[in-house]
């Protein structure tokens, strides 16, 4: 296909979606659903404009969802404005691990026993399907940096973290399959694939977050410099925090979302203080501290510089400047992660005409969605401080997506091939098609139901 009907279709999808994405916020559909359909639609199953076979385009699919994560994750840790000692913080991470770890066993308990897959297999799979996904998830995340609600705060730092908690079932998997080292008794899947690389991922990611976030700063505060070029910044640390925590034999994943929370810790810490300083200036006297605060506001307006924009005093301002950055990085990095979804659903459905459908077992994919996912959330939240409400909720929403289809993508480039490549295949596909339709239906009525009982809920309370 000529490179300028590509671009005309390219082209009139992006219209089309700038134009309807208010409406489709209120319909029950979801964006996925229309790139998922129009991957399809020029893949042979229709117009035959693209043939993608996972196969033998194994690196590019990688490659792509790989990116698309990694806007996603560091997107996620900005939006993660809560500080570190909040107990919310405790949701995200038993998710992440108890749930993660119950539902890897699950799967692979349903892999050995229901489908006949070897143990290896089985694990492979549930540390394939185990991971919920950051990059379809936008409708049931945190919309705000100052949303404090539970049910969104938890799906996002799932979110965040578990694609990262995920590789070392990936890798154990590999392993029994004779693809990957393990060590004696598995000491080096334990030290390495575990500790190791948890540890050397959110270290890298938050120690390159804190730091770049505080010299960028105090170039804006103290000289006026570097101001500007936020989206370069974004994905300058994205591209560090993955490359240096990859070299070392940490998880990338893990650093690119620690980099985001520790960028948004910085502006915590700003505001915090502010309010701090604020409240004991406060106490004496309020109504001449606003008085004061007024004249400041417009000494402030009449001796701006008339040759600076605002963005820039902004930028450079001592009180705003934490929060212009992560406002600014977040901003573009929403942005360019829409573009990035487009392209790795619209993957997907292009797929979709090489699966082996026969392989598929839809009994084992209503058995994920409807039993086992909220089995493992159940497990991983009992005694939390959540409702009942948002438990159920927490236990439908998780949306497998691209995540999957990099764990797949990995396997294939690492090994995995024949029966056992296209048996996965098979499964894989068709859980994340599922997925992106039974919850990009469910998603508005059910989070419109949930925001309606809000009110209620605290009024009750």
């Amino acid at each position: 296909m000529e490179i300028a009907w590509w671009s005309a279709v390219a082209g009139l999808l992006l219209l089309v979606m700038a134009l309807s994405d208010s409406l489709l916020a209120r319909l029950p559909l979801s964006t996925s659903m229309l790139y998922l359909a129009v991957g399809a639609a020029v893949s042979p199953l229709w117009l035959d404009w693209l043939q993608v076979v996972p196969s033998s385009h194994s690196r590019a699919l990688e490659r792509i969802a790989e990116v698309v994560l990694l806007l996603s994750l560091f997107g996620s840790g900005l939006k993660m404005s809560v500080g570190l000692g909040d107990g919310r913080w405790l949701l995200p991470l038993r998710l992440a691990v108890v749930s993660m770890l119950v539902t890897v066993a699950l799967i692979a308990g349903a892999g050995v026993a229901w489908l006949g897959l070897p143990l290896g297999a089985a694990i492979l799979l549930g540390g394939i399907l185990a991971p919920t996904d950051p990059v379809l998830a936008s409708d049931v995340q945190v919309a705000e940096p100052t949303d404090r609600d539970r049910l969104r705060f938890a799906l996002t730092g799932e979110a965040g973290l578990n694609d990262g908690t995920a590789f070392p079932f990936v890798l154990l998997g590999l392993g029994l399959l004779g693809l990957h080292d393990l060590g004696n008794s598995l000491w080096r899947w334990l030290a390495i694939d575990v500790l190791w690389g948890v540890a050397v991922g959110i270290g890298i990611g938050a120690l390159l977050g804190t730091l770049v976030g505080r010299f960028v700063l105090y170039l804006r505060r103290t000289h006026k410099e570097a101001v500007g070029l936020d989206n370069f910044l974004a994905l300058g640390l994205i591209g560090v925090a993955y490359g240096l925590a990859s070299l070392a034999h940490g998880y990338g994943f893990l650093a690119v979302f620690a980099a985001g929370v520790a960028l948004r810790r910085i502006e915590q810490r700003a505001s915090a203080g502010g309010e701090k300083a604020g409240d004991a200036a406060a106490q004496p006297a309020k109504k001449s501290a606003a008085r004061r605060r007024r004249s400041a506001d417009a000494a402030a307006k009449a001796h701006a510089d008339p040759d600076v924009s605002l963005a820039e005093q902004a930028a450079t301002d001592p009180k705003h400047a934490p929060a212009y950055m992560a406002h600014a990085m977040l901003s573009f990095n929403e942005q360019i992660e829409r573009i990035g979804e487009v392209v790795a659903v619209i993957a997907v459905g292009t797929l979709l005409w090489s699966v082996e459908w026969d392989r598929v077992s839809w009994p084992f994919v209503a058995l994920l969605l409807i039993v086992i996912r909220p089995v493992s959330v159940l497990v991983g939240m009992a005694r939390s401080k959540t409702s009942r409400s948002q438990r159920a909720l927490i236990g439908w929403f998780g949306i497998r997506g691209i995540g999957s289809l990099f764990y797949l993508a990995y396997a294939i480039n690492h090994g995995l091939a024949g029966e056992a490549a296209a048996t996965m295949v098979a499964l894989v596909l068709s859980v994340v098609v599922v997925s992106i339709l039974v919850h990009g239906i469910s998603v508005t009525p059910l989070m419109n139901f949930y925001e309606r009982r809000k009110p209620a809920a605290r009024k009750a309370a």
